[in-house]
């Protein structure tokens, strides 16, 4: 008994069920009931008498709102127009109240022009990219609180609301434009953006094109893609580059030929072969000895090319065959590389050139290698970047979220000469990413700008990620200087005695 009354006496007496009286203090009723803090009506409620508070409570009934009144009955019926604009052949019943919240017609209906008093207003359009259902869109947005913008219809919308002066929704098209970028879109948001002046758009339309030029080729992208912007993205140390430089120059062959034969038709995998018959069959039937970008057709893509960190293909022996084959690239170019090698080759074997140990931003933006690696599933991977750098052997390593640099020295084969100085330095960054279909990030990671010493077969973690934070395939891109920038290289020549005394 004793049990089952204190499970009584719980129950009774549970937090979420207290109980506690007050006095009831309607007005007006002079009622003395209790009733209880849980409940919300006391003994009175049961009384047939309207309660009075009930006559002062709304009642929700959805109206038509001002704003979608003004729309229809002023924009759209025209009612009490008191100016008439005309238009690309259509015209607008509007009033002036409402338009000078325009720039262009606030100028116009408060100066010396002769429109001030007209009745009647031809307006012209100097811009082909306006047409008039953007007009219709501008026009409207004057008499209506929010307007919704179509990524297909922005551009023209822009081109209109520029015209008119309309920084609202001027702004409105920018944050459209940015939020749709895409490969349909990019080149044509790019081009809009860099006539209307929308800066934030054009950078927005660049990391895009940095991030997805490489990891995702695209045929019509290509097409699209003027050798000014293509300018931008081969100089830029932030290209998402897929394997090695030599990749670059691949992609940029195909682009050329593309930009030279816009008709060709064909998927992603045919586009490189019939690029090469195509310089193939330059060279055989026109007997041209001279290179490509030199020739009439082939100098507007001079200052492209020219962006091509050379110096990273021609340390692969089978890439710097394929450059002397094609013979696109003037002569001059690639030996006046091949010495700078040379030399530098020369520099880090007997001239004690560790690699960079001071910062040097600049140099690591201009001349750093660009590669990187395209990580499918989550799993364990290991590699190398092909090419001879100077004797460092880098391995990158990914295992259980973790990304690490090796220095390879002894414990690993190699198939090239493998520097065995104690310690070497580097420049690196290494940012991951991965993309949705559009070629939106997903999420992204970078190390920034760093230096590093590694001794001999020394591992070192660059990045520990987390795994809430990773989405496959994961693209992997690295910039790495392995030599010292110019300002630190000790340029003074050896002393013929201690060469005689090497000799002998």
């Amino acid at each position: 008994m004793g049990s089952l009354g204190s499970r009584f006496q719980s129950t009774s007496t549970r937090p979420t069920e207290e109980v506690s009286e007050e006095v009831c203090e309607r007005k007006g009723h002079g009622c003395e009931c209790r009733k209880r803090k849980r409940t919300s009506h006391c003994e009175c409620d049961s009384e047939p008498e309207e309660d009075d508070s009930l006559l002062d409570t709304p009642r929700r009934k959805k109206l038509k709102s001002t704003s979608k009144y003004i729309y229809q009955t002023l924009f759209l019926n025209g009612e009490n127009s008191d100016i008439r604009i005309c238009a690309l052949g259509q015209e607008w019943n509007l009033h002036k109240v409402y338009l000078c919240q325009s720039g262009y017609f606030s100028s116009m209906f408060s100066g010396s022009w002769k429109e001030s008093n007209m009745m009647v207003i031809e307006l012209e359009i100097p811009d082909q990219n306006i047409d008039t259902e953007a007009l219709q869109v501008v026009f409207g947005s004057l008499y209506r609180d929010d307007v919704l913008i179509k990524p297909s219809r922005v551009v023209s919308i822009l081109a209109a609301a520029c015209m008119l002066q309309l920084d609202g929704l001027i702004q409105q098209c920018g944050e459209t434009m940015k939020e749709n970028v895409s490969a349909k879109t990019v080149c044509g948001y790019y081009a809009a953006a860099s006539i209307y002046g929308l800066d934030s758009v054009m950078k927005k339309c660049l990391e895009w094109l940095l991030n997805n030029f490489m990891t995702n080729q695209n045929v019509d992208l290509m097409k699209e893609l003027g050798v000014d912007v293509m300018e931008q993205l081969i100089q830029s140390s932030d290209l998402f580059v897929m394997q090695v430089e030599m990749d670059i120059y691949t992609a940029l062959k195909k682009w050329m030929f593309l930009q030279l034969n816009p008709s060709w038709e064909g998927p992603l995998k045919q586009l490189l072969p019939d690029a090469e018959n195509w310089l193939c069959k330059r060279r055989t039937d026109l007997g041209e000895e001279e290179p490509f970008l030199s020739t009439e057709e082939g100098s507007p893509y001079a200052p492209v090319f020219r962006h091509i960190r050379l110096q990273y293909i021609i340390n692969d022996l089978s890439s710097a065959r394929i450059l002397e084959r094609d013979n696109i690239l003037p002569p001059d170019w690639l030996s006046a590389m091949y010495k700078q090698q040379w030399f530098t080759m020369l520099r880090t074997e007997h001239d004690n050139d560790h690699g960079p140990q001071e910062a040097n931003k600049e140099e690591f933006e201009l001349n750093s290698m660009r590669c990187g690696r395209k990580l499918s599933k989550d799993g364990d991977y290991c590699w190398r970047w092909t090419g001879f750098n100077f004797g460092f052997d880098l391995l990158v390593t990914y295992t259980n979220r973790f990304i690490m640099f090796k220095r390879n020295t002894l414990s690993q084969p190699c198939g090239g000469a493998v520097s065995l100085q104690p310690r070497r330095h580097l420049a690196y960054r290494l940012r991951l990413a991965s993309f949705d279909n559009s070629g939106k990030l997903v999420c992204s990671r970078s190390t920034g700008y760093q230096l590093l010493t590694l001794e001999k077969d020394q591992e070192y973690v660059v990045m520990n990620l987390d795994s809430r934070l990773l989405f496959f395939p994961l693209y992997v891109c690295c910039n790495f200087l392995y030599t010292s920038p110019q300002s630190e290289r000790r340029m003074e020549a050896p002393e013929p005695e201690s060469s005689a005394r090497s000799a002998s």
